[in-house]
């Protein structure tokens, strides 16, 4: 038996079926499209959504903040919690809520204040820890707060899950993957979707950051996230190996894609077709990528606006950078990790560092972005996957402390891409525990997410085991009004 027959001999019925259940349709568009027309461009118009209605976002910068941020250290302000220091949290805000291993044996739950200081900024007087975030401060007029996120993750793996791919559970296409999915893209030398990973200054908890969370799930794979290094060559192999020119590299691509067009007109495999997509991109990609990272071509003044860090390759600051040039070149969507935000122990020694390594970064990507005309259609997104509690987790001393996780509310802000600047939606109790106002669902800030790029998230969806899958799921997800410009 050779190779052929033994895969066709082992294809399920639902493989058998699926094959070939779009036979008809694109013999129509064949016929529609004239004799150009490939098995590739028929399943390309199959699938492609162009914008539903107009939108206010063209492409997303995400700067996802791994391990959970302390909302009420950064911008969830409760002076009361002053007067509660060392005092247990009492069982009626609690309300039974389920704790983590790491605090579920504790004898009590002593509150423990924010260390830091808070000041009014911006024209709405918007309170915020100014002591570490001083760039950020100035330009809160451009940002909008959302103090009411929440999410049923208690755990790291599923709560990081649940907010990039909408499910806890993995194997899911993350919002990158819909994104470029649903809009395509904008620069064919460069990939639709890139993922950056930064270095923190400060590793004391670092948390795993799995490939799966850019993964295309169920999508075609040509809509995975490409990873870049953080350090070295942006992408391994990218460089053609000695004596290998341009025209005999050329020469060899030409060549397998014969042999898997060949394949693909045999057995139909979607993922041949994602092959030849990504040998070609890797091939243009030679010429696109070094000029990309050619960040030394910078002027001072760009320095300047990032800081220092921004010369060193990894840093969060030349990933900013980075992001910035890939979306001036027409990426659709970057997705930045930082790591080490899981602040179990050491809130005081640990989150300076932090907010150092971001500070100034994200100003200037802000400020950056404005400067070239970006930022009304590009939208940051900054936060984690849940926030912190109030009560310290082991040790507490009124100069340092510990939290640990909290889904029930945590915070974080969108700017540019038609989002509403200068504004707070949601609020939470005094003890930055239970969400009081205008509560926020990880769906809902999804469905928030597509449509500002013009994608109504009931109707965007993609046929998958039986089902129409989307990115917000199955349960009930709303449109945060209030949010939008």
């Amino acid at each position: 038996m050779n190779l052929l027959e033994e895969i066709r001999t082992l294809e399920s019925r639902r493989q058998f079926f699926a094959r070939g259940k779009n036979v008809v349709g694109y013999a129509a568009l064949a016929s529609l499209l004239g004799s150009r027309a490939t098995s590739q461009a028929a399943t390309d118009a199959a699938v492609r959504l162009a914008p539903q209605f107009a939108p206010k976002a063209r492409r997303i910068i995400y700067l996802h903040m791994v391990g959970g941020p302390s909302q009420m250290d950064l911008f969830d302000y409760k002076p009361v919690m002053a007067d509660w220091y060392d005092k247990d949290l009492p069982d009626s805000i609690r309300q039974g809520q389920r704790l983590t291993t790491m605090t579920s044996g504790q004898s009590r739950f002593p509150i423990a204040p924010s260390k830091f200081r808070f000041e009014q900024v911006g024209s709405n007087g918007l309170w915020m820890n100014t002591e570490l975030l001083p760039y950020t401060a100035k330009c809160v007029d451009d940002m909008c707060f959302i103090r009411s996120m929440h999410t049923e993750a208690i755990n790291h793996e599923p709560a990081i899950c649940h907010m990039q791919t909408g499910n806890m559970n993995a194997g899911r296409p993350c919002i990158g993957s819909w994104v470029s999915y649903g809009l395509g893209s904008m620069n064919e030398n460069l990939p639709t979707f890139v993922v950056l990973v930064a270095e923190p200054t400060n590793k004391e908890q670092i948390q795993a950051i799995s490939a799966r969370l850019w993964s295309s799930g169920y999508l075609p794979g040509e809509h995975a996230g490409v990873s870049f290094r953080s350090v070295g060559d942006p992408i391994l192999y990218i460089a053609n190996p000695p004596g290998v020119s341009a025209d005999l590299r050329r020469a060899q691509l030409d060549g397998l894609q014969r042999l898997n067009e060949m394949t693909f007109r045999q057995i139909g495999d979607p993922e041949t077709q994602t092959r030849i997509q990504q040998f070609e991109m890797a091939f243009r990609m030679q010429s696109s990528v070094p000029e990309l990272t050619r960040v030394a071509d910078e002027p001072e003044s760009t320095y300047a606006l990032y800081g220092d860090e921004a010369r060193k390759p990894g840093t969060y600051a030349y990933t900013c950078l980075l992001a910035r040039r890939l979306i001036e070149r027409g990426t659709r969507f970057v997705q930045v990790y930082l790591n080490n935000w899981d602040h179990h122990s050491n809130v005081a020694g640990r989150l300076p560092s932090q907010c150092r390594d971001v500070d100034q970064a994200t100003y200037g990507l802000i400020n950056d972005l404005k400067a070239r005309g970006l930022f009304d259609d590009t939208l940051i997104i900054w936060g984690g996957e849940f926030g912190r509690t109030i009560y310290s987790q082991g040790g507490l001393s009124k100069e340092n402390y510990g939290r640990d996780h909290h889904p029930r509310c945590f915070t974080m802000w969108m700017a540019g891409g038609g989002s509403r600047g200068g504004a707070v939606y949601g609020a939470t109790d005094e003890f930055s525990y239970n969400i009081v106002e205008n509560p926020v669902h990880v769906r809902d800030f999804h469905a928030t997410l597509l449509h500002l790029l013009g994608l109504q998230h009931e109707r965007f969806t993609y046929k998958y085991q039986g089902l129409d899958q989307r990115l917000t799921g199955v349960e009930q997800a709303s449109v945060i009004r209030d949010l939008l410009a």
